[in-house]
């Protein structure tokens, strides 16, 4: 039988219902799906028109990267080591506001979306303005993604007013709605930058076209005590209130929680998306993602946007995650190795909606894998794959991505982006964004 590719690999880690690794097994591609799993010496049977091998390598699901701000790679490092209220109110959005156009856009997101790239994710969640450009970068570079429809309470270089921030989302979802890697979420900022009336005219468009809401929440306890002051309740509550508690909910960072918070999560399936490394560096606080499992609650993972991170890596943030939940609840088996990779492939495409097309490498599903080299110094010698691959390897071990069967990454490679041009654009940035930095709190260096 002919088919699209082969891939030989010395381990295929599945993450299927059982975390089933596979040893020495080929991965039968045929156009954009994954038609059978099989050892290398029963494959014969296929007649591939491009065969790989990577007898060295793991065949892993790409990573389902669940909240991002793709645009904002341009401004990672603009103004690190400052709290999050000083670090958004009086550096990120100044910048945006004199910076953000659909030029910005486009630049920063081809950007985003090469390292993202180059480090397994094969599908992002995005939030943002300008949109168009989002999608537009997303088609060219053949990667996958979940792009919001932007709302906030207040104008932008994007729209000004409720109905055109809804009128402008929904023209581009119209444009783009029958691309095979591309959907579309409503993503109103957060209950603190967007009013009732607003979330009360986004959920029959909701209803009516299927959509879900994607919306930082919780960020910081300080976002909770100002909520309670301003409207005697938590975000969670006012949400809860407003209908909007269901599994079309993905609420990220989510930071601030109490047992009733995770019972009303838990009680509506509520997707909650975990972003260690932006909390940490932000001093935002702690998700407490075991005990969310525990409840049953979805947990996915994302970078959040690299202005905050400074990086979009899932590896590292997987192994971030791990880490810090056993030393937040001293307890060393409170998330494992195989809880992180979850969390960064089928929680992610569960959250998205997507978990019956990616997220796991099983038959039947779109080939969106990635492949990395353990036959390194740093990842040998290998007892178990998966924690070898959380707590050992890092991105620069990648070697080959595909996204719907299409390679984007060949032997560290690109195939669908210039790098040379997307580093000259950096650098063509760089001289607009300076005057903007903030430099690092030098207390206390002499």
């Amino acid at each position: 039988m002919q088919v699209s590719l082969q891939i030989n690999a010395r381990w295929i880690i599945t993450v299927d219902a059982d975390d089933s690794v596979l040893h020495h097994h080929s991965l039968i591609i045929d156009d954009d799906k994954i038609i059978d799993l099989l050892p290398q010496n029963e494959a014969s049977k296929y007649s591939p028109l491009n065969l790989v091998e990577l007898n060295d390598h793991a065949i892993v699901p790409g990573f389902v990267n669940a909240h991002t701000h793709a645009a904002m790679s341009l401004l990672k490092g603009l103004a690190d080591d400052l709290p999050l209220d000083e670090w958004l109110n009086e550096h990120i959005w100044p910048a945006e506001t004199e910076l953000a156009d659909e030029q910005f856009v486009k630049d920063g997101t081809e950007l985003a979306i090469a390292e993202m790239i180059r480090s397994g994710t094969t599908c992002f969640n995005d939030m943002y303005f300008f949109i168009d450009q989002t999608a537009l970068a997303v088609s060219r570079a053949g990667i996958r993604a979940n792009i919001g429809i932007p709302v906030i309470d207040f104008p932008t270089r994007w729209a000004k007013t409720l109905d055109e921030y809804i009128s402008k989302g929904l023209a581009v979802r119209d444009q783009f709605n029958h691309h095979r890697l591309i959907s579309f979420s409503f993503s109103p900022h957060a209950p603190y930058t967007v009013s009732d009336e607003s979330f009360k005219t986004l959920q029959p468009i909701m209803d009516e076209l299927g959509l879900s809401m994607h919306i930082h929440v919780h960020e910081t306890q300080r976002e909770v005590d100002d909520a309670i002051e301003k409207h005697g309740k938590k975000p969670l509550t006012r949400l809860s209130n407003l209908d909007l508690l269901s599994p079309d909910l993905i609420t990220v960072h989510m930071t601030a929680l109490d047992e009733d918070d995770i019972e009303k999560l838990a009680a509506n399936s509520v997707h909650v998306v975990h972003c260690p490394e932006s909390n940490l560096k932000l001093a935002s606080g702690f998700c407490t993602v075991p005990r969310l499992l525990e409840a049953g609650v979805n947990v996915a993972l994302g970078t959040d946007g690299s202005a905050s991170n400074n990086d979009i890596d899932m590896l590292g943030e997987m192994r971030t995650a791990a880490l810090l939940a056993k030393g937040v609840t001293k307890n060393a088996a409170a998330l494992s190795a195989h809880d992180v990779l979850r969390m960064a492939t089928i929680n992610g495409a569960k959250a998205l909606g997507l978990d019956e097309q990616i997220g796991s490498v099983t038959i039947g599903k779109q080939a969106d894998v990635f492949a990395i080299n353990l036959n390194h110094i740093e990842t040998q010698p290998v007892y178990d794959v998966i924690s070898t691959l959380v707590y050992s390897a890092s991105r620069s071990q990648i070697s080959d991505v595909w996204v719907a069967g299409k390679q984007l990454l060949n032997n560290h490679e690109l195939t669908t982006m210039d790098e040379s041009a997307l580093l000259e654009k950096a650098k063509q940035w760089y001289g607009k964004i300076a005057p903007f930095h903030h430099p690092a709190n030098k207390r206390g260096v002499k």
